[in-house]
């Protein structure tokens, strides 16, 4: 463990995000045993333009003008700073040189930013923690000199069109300079280890107590009651950049006695697509976060019908690990970030074998298998993952 240490977090999330977030998860565990601050990602131009009159942008123009504090504290041991300068929205610029020399001015306010909530705050020999952001953090060593500096690395970004123009030069730099990189699967603890030999796969945290169904006190909705069994179901948002469309058609077209039950706001591919033509297929529309338990343990199998692509292959999906913690069956498409799951999950790599690996769960389902699979997720916190990044960043000390 790491304690009474001074620990600065920055990435590209803020504090505000509506949804969830792996970093304020880690930055919230650390703050146990240490001071924390929490770095917003500064407003942007673009942003402002777009943007501009909604609450998020409108508290950071009076941050900005000085009408409002920047750094708030969020509990004990744990403030989240808002920085007040104006970045410049650059990632369209193709010309490399130029990039660069903006970018540089663009981590300079930040890093001014930052230093500024460090000395009010009396933070000394921080440990910085970046997750994932490349751009802005390409520079953070230089200008605020911590003691030591992790590339957190949870999303194959390069492969997502906003940052692959420049981040495919410049995050194999950040790589390099970070003393310990951190990845929450095998694809890019791999990834990094050809730019940094202290690159370790330190898992994924994932807080499964809401899907806890041991006393047997989560009510399956009413909706369940006119839709026949099996239940073959996922939650989720249901769009084609992460879910195969074909996959489930087939399965929706092969096992006409199966119900194929889909929980969770849709794309306009899924919105169009075939499967709301079958029978067996029930759109149940999208649920509030806290109802989601109830769902799954409608379902007979639960499943994560993942389309393999640059984006997704190397993905951790934390909805493994809810289906788990209420002991359902689970079958998913087998990646390499998957691979860790492979004795609690059914893997499949094709549409046939999909079938069979569903005819498998609903088979052999039983009480121990389901004792199992509940043991397993509940490994999964985030106080062991952060005690996994702990022990990464002294082996790179």
């Amino acid at each position: 463990m790491i304690k009474d240490q001074d620990i600065i977090v920055v990435g590209i999330q803020a504090w505000d995000i509506e949804i969830g977030s792996n970093c304020k998860n880690i930055a919230t565990e650390f703050s146990k045993h240490n001071r924390v601050l929490y770095v917003n990602p500064p407003l942007d131009r673009a942003t402002l333009r777009r943007e501009k009159g909604t609450e998020k942008v409108e508290k950071r123009i009076r941050i900005k003008n000085g009408e409002e504090t920047g750094l708030v504290q969020i509990k004990e041991n744990l403030w989240n700073l808002y920085p007040k300068s104006l970045t410049e929205s650059i990632n369209w610029i193709p010309f490399h040189s130029i990039f660069k020399k903006l970018n540089k001015r663009n981590s300079r306010v930040f890093s001014g930013d930052i230093q500024e909530a460090m000395d009010q705050l009396k933070f000394k020999d921080v440990l910085l923690f970046n997750d994932s952001s490349m751009f802005l953090g390409l520079h953070l060593k230089e200008f605020l000199s911590p003691k030591t500096y992790t590339y957190y690395m949870r999303d194959y970004l390069i492969r997502v069109p906003y940052w692959r123009k420049h981040g495919e030069r410049i995050e194999p730099q950040i790589i390099q300079q970070a003393d310990t990189v951190v990845n929450n699967s095998t694809l890019y603890a791999e990834y990094g280890s050809k730019f940094n030999p202290n690159s370790f796969m330190v898992g994924q945290g994932c807080d499964v107590s809401l899907f806890n169904d041991e006393n047997d006190n989560i009510q399956i909705p009413k909706e369940f009651d006119a839709i026949p069994r099996p239940i073959i179901g996922y939650v989720g948002y249901l769009t084609s950049m992460r879910l195969d469309i074909e996959l489930l058609e087939h399965m929706a077209n092969m096992r006409k006695n199966w119900s194929i039950v889909l929980v969770g706001p849709e794309d306009e591919d899924f919105r169009t697509s075939k499967l709301h033509e079958l029978d067996n297929v029930f759109f149940l529309g999208s649920k509030d976060a806290s109802q989601l338990p109830s769902y799954v343990k409608g379902f007979d199998v639960a499943m994560n019908p993942q389309v393999v692509n640059d984006w997704t292959i190397g993905n951790y999906p934390r909805k493994i690990d809810e289906y788990l913690a209420m002991g359902k069956p689970t079958l998913a498409t087998r990646t390499k970030a998957m691979e860790m799951f492979k004795e609690h999950v059914y893997l499949g790599s094709s549409k046939e074998e999909y079938i069979q690996l569903a005819e498998k769960a609903l088979a052999e389902n039983n009480s121990e298998f389901v004792k199992k699979r509940i043991e397993f997720a509940k490994s999964h916190t985030w106080e062991n993952n952060v005690q996994a990044i702990y022990d990464a960043i002294k082996k790179s000390a």
